[in-house]
C-alpha cells in the first residue's frame, strides 16, 4: 500500500506561503509608500481631497436613503442638489465595499482614514498585478517585479492614490475588479459566474468596465479565433458567456434603478444635471459623449507635455489637465509588441482600447489630473500585454531603463498631485 510522505505536504504548505508571502510583502510595501512615506517627505502628512463621497454614501445606505447628509451647494462640483438633497453622480459599487467599515468606525473615523484606505486597496491592486504577471506566464522573480513596479509606481495609479477623493477611489477600485478578473481568466477552467460578478462589480465602480464583459465570454466560451472555433464555441461555450452575462445582469439593473430612485430616469446617472465650473459646462453642453471631444482627449493622452521645464527636481512643471502617456508611462507601450502571433493579445489589446473609448468620447478629459487617469481603466489589460511579451522576449535593459523612466516621471506627478 502507498502511503504519502508528509513531507510532501509540508513542502506543499510551504510553497503556498511562499506564493502568498509576495503579494502580501507588496500589499504591505505600498502602504507604507503610499500612505506614510511619500506624503511625509513631500507634504509633512496625507493629502486631504475633501471629497469623501463614496464613505458618505456608504453611510447613507447604512440609513436607508440614496442622498448625502451634508450642507454642499455649488459652487461645490460634481453634486447634483434636488429638493434640498445632495446626491452624487458616482456609480455606487465602492460606497457598497465601505459598508461594513462605515458600520465599524463610524462615518467620521472612516473618512478620516480615507488616504490609508486608498492606500490599502491600490496595495491590493499592486499584489494582483504580480499574480496576474504570474498567471500570463512571466516567471522570473526579477521580471515579475520590474513590471509589477511598472504597475504600481509607473502609471498614474501612484498619484491618484495618495491624491485621493471620490473620483480617484473608484479607478483604484475598478482596477481591483479587473486584476481579478483577468487572474481568472487564466485558470484551467475559468468560473463563469465569477468573472460575471467581477465584471459587474466592475462596472458598478466604472461604467467604461461594461466592454471588459465581451472579453470574459469569450474566455469561457473556448478563446474561438476562427469559424471552426466560433461553432464549437456556439455548442459548447454559448452556456458558460451567458452565464457571465447573466451573473453580470443584477448589477445592471441596479445601475438602472439607482439613476431611476435618484432623478426618475434610468438612464440619469447624474452627468447631466451636475453642478460644473463654466468651461466645463460649456463642453458639456456639446455633448456629454461626443465625436467633439475626441481631438482634445487624444491630445491630453498622447500629445501633451509639461507646462514648463525647470531647473530643480522634480525639472518638471505638468499641465494639470494631463500629460501625455508617451512621457508617464512609455514602458507600459512595450507590451502593444505582443500583438504579432497572439490571438490572445490581440483580443486583450482590443478590450482595453473598448474600455478606453467611452472616455475618448467624454466631455470632461479626466478635468485636474497629472497624467491621463482615465487611462487606469485599460490599464489592467496593457499589463497583461507586457506579461505576455515578457514571457516570450524576457525583459531588456531598455525596456527596465523605459521602466525607470515611467518610476521618475510618475515620482515628481505625485510631488505636484501634493504641490499644485
Amino acid at each position: 500500500m502507498n502511503r504519502s510522505d508528509p513531507s510532501d505536504g509540508r513542502s506543499g504548505l510551504l510553497r503556498r506561503l511562499v506564493a502568498l508571502s509576495v503579494p502580501l510583502a507588496l500589499v504591505g510595501y505600498t502602504v507604507l509608500v503610499d500612505a506614510w512615506i511619500v506624503p511625509t517627505a513631500i507634504n509633512g502628512g496625507w493629502f486631504d481631497a475633501g471629497r469623501p463621497d463614496f464613505f458618505l454614501l456608504a453611510d447613507a445606505f447604512l440609513h436607508g436613503h440614496l442622498w448625502l447628509d451634508v450642507p454642499w451647494r455649488p459652487p461645490i462640483n460634481d453634486i447634483v442638489v434636488l429638493d434640498g438633497r445632495v446626491y452624487v453622480p458616482f456609480a455606487p459599487f465602492p460606497a457598497i465595499l465601505f459598508i461594513p467599515l462605515v458600520a465599524l468606525l463610524g462615518v467620521g473615523q472612516a473618512i478620516a482614514i480615507e488616504p490609508l484606505v486608498n492606500a490599502f486597496l491600490a496595495g491590493v491592486d499592486v499584489a494582483l498585478a504580480w499574480v496576474v504577471l504570474g498567471a500570463f506566464g512571466v516567471r522570473r522573480a526579477d521580471h515579475r517585479l520590474w513590471l509589477t513596479v511598472l504597475f504600481g509606481f509607473g502609471t498614474v495609479l501612484w498619484n491618484v492614490t495618495v491624491r485621493g477623493g471620490v473620483w480617484h477611489t473608484a479607478e483604484i477600485v475598478g482596477m481591483g475588479c479587473t486584476l481579478w478578473a483577468l487572474v481568472e481568466t487564466r485558470r484551467k477552467r475559468p468560473r463563469a459566474w465569477l468573472l460575471g460578478l467581477l465584471g459587474g462589480a466592475g462596472f458598478l465602480t466604472r461604467s467604461t468596465l461594461l466592454f471588459a464583459l465581451p472579453y470574459y465570454a469569450w474566455v469561457v466560451a473556448g478563446r474561438p479565433t476562427d469559424l471552426s472555433g466560433l461553432r464549437r464555441a456556439v455548442r459548447d461555450g454559448l452556456g458558460p458567456a451567458l452565464q457571465v452575462a447573466l451573473v453580470a445582469l443584477p448589477f445592471g439593473l441596479v445601475f438602472l434603478w439607482y439613476n431611476w430612485a435618484r432623478f426618475g430616469s434610468p438612464l440619469e446617472t447624474g452627468y447631466e444635471l451636475a453642478s460644473l465650473p463654466p468651461f466645463l459646462e460649456a463642453l458639456r453642453a456639446q455633448g456629454l459623449f461626443s465625436i467633439v471631444h475626441v481631438p482634445m482627449n487624444l491630445d491630453y493622452l498622447f500629445l501633451k507635455g509639461p507646462d514648463e521645464l525647470i531647473a530643480t527636481p522634480p525639472f518638471f512643471v505638468p499641465s494639470r489637465l494631463g500629460m501625455s502617456v508617451l512621457l508617464t508611462s512609455p514602458a507600459l507601450l512595450v507590451g502593444l509588441r505582443s500583438l504579432r502571433g497572439s490571438s490572445e493579445a490581440r483580443v486583450l489589446a482590443l478590450t482595453g482600447l473598448l474600455v478606453l473609448l467611452p472616455t475618448l468620447l467624454y466631455y470632461g478629459g479626466g478635468w485636474v489630473q497629472f497624467g491621463y487617469r482615465y487611462l487606469l481603466d485599460s490599464v489592467p489589460f496593457w499589463l497583461a500585454l507586457c506579461a505576455i511579451w515578457g514571457a516570450r522576449r524576457g525583459m531588456g535593459w531598455l525596456w527596465q531603463l523605459g521602466i525607470v523612466w515611467s518610476v521618475a516621471v510618475n515620482l515628481g506627478l505625485v510631488y505636484w498631485a501634493f504641490n499644485m
